[in-house]
């Protein structure tokens, strides 16, 4: 399927590494030029020229940082100064798994203060930034990526992947009649450079090995495996594209069937 997106303009946060720089890859593979941002400029450079080099299209690296909104003013400005124009916004900085997954007795308020900041005020600050642009253009689209803590009780950190629904249902409203469509996905266990260190800690806490960690998240998953970070672009490639258009205020997991949940 031709997803359209050849010569559409992406800015993806959090783009060096992990699922950010899977997304990066694969908006590039379908003809769009990227902006990935984050705040280690030598990471995104090598990210950037690794992603440019294997799909001929353009990667502009960018430093930022979510936590400061003119930062982020200066960011989403040079992105559409060097590229034209910006139609797709993906937010996916933030600290892995969250900062606090701890008991209450135990857990650090100003950690808490910090993870709803970056990922919640953050994602805000770089859909405001875009917004302009894209009621410009008359077409855009945000994919929040938010995480399963946000549907379970045992991470308090899973209450900034609420609040980004919450957002993104408000969002929706608001910019729909713009063109611009708002939805979210929440990845599964998902193979990245970070998630060995939330088996190493899990297995710490429960007296196991990190590999009975993976084990176990597996058997536990109905397609019995992790999923690869390629699997979860591929869905927010959709979702940035024209054929998607008639989605918008969506929260997606993106799990191999780890949510046992029903959302209707």
């Amino acid at each position: 399927m031709d997803l359209e997106l050849t010569g559409r303009v992406a800015i993806v946060t959090g783009g060096s590494l992990g699922i950010g720089k899977a997304v990066a890859r694969e908006l590039a593979r379908e003809g769009a030029d990227v902006v990935i941002t984050a705040r280690r400029l030598p990471a995104l450079e090598a990210t950037a020229k690794e992603i440019a080099a294997e799909t001929g299209r353009r990667v502009v690296p960018i430093s930022s940082d979510t936590n400061d909104t003119q930062s982020v003013r200066d960011m989403v400005r040079a992105a559409a100064e060097e590229l034209g124009r910006v139609d797709i916004l993906v937010n996916g900085a933030a600290a892995p798994s969250g900062l606090v997954r701890n008991s209450v007795e135990e857990a650090d308020p100003e950690l808490l203060l910090a993870d709803i900041n970056t990922k919640v005020v953050g994602y805000f600050r770089c859909a405001q930034a875009v917004t302009p642009y894209m009621k410009e253009n008359g077409y855009g689209r945000i994919i929040n990526i938010g995480g399963l803590t946000g549907r379970s009780s045992h991470a308090l950190s899973g209450m900034r992947n609420l609040a980004v629904v919450h957002m993104t249902k408000a969002l929706s409203d608001q910019l729909g009649p713009y063109g611009i469509t708002v939805n979210t996905v929440h990845p599964g266990v998902v193979e990245t450079e970070h998630i060995h260190e939330l088996y190493e800690k899990e297995a710490a806490k429960r007296g196991i090995t990190a590999a009975e960690v993976e084990a176990d998240f597996a058997a536990r998953t109905p397609i019995r495996r992790v999923l690869e970070a390629q699997e979860v672009a591929q869905s927010i490639c959709f979702l940035s594209s024209p054929r998607a258009a008639a989605i918008t205020g969506e929260s997606l997991g993106i799990d191999g069937g780890l949510t046992r949940g029903i959302f209707l």
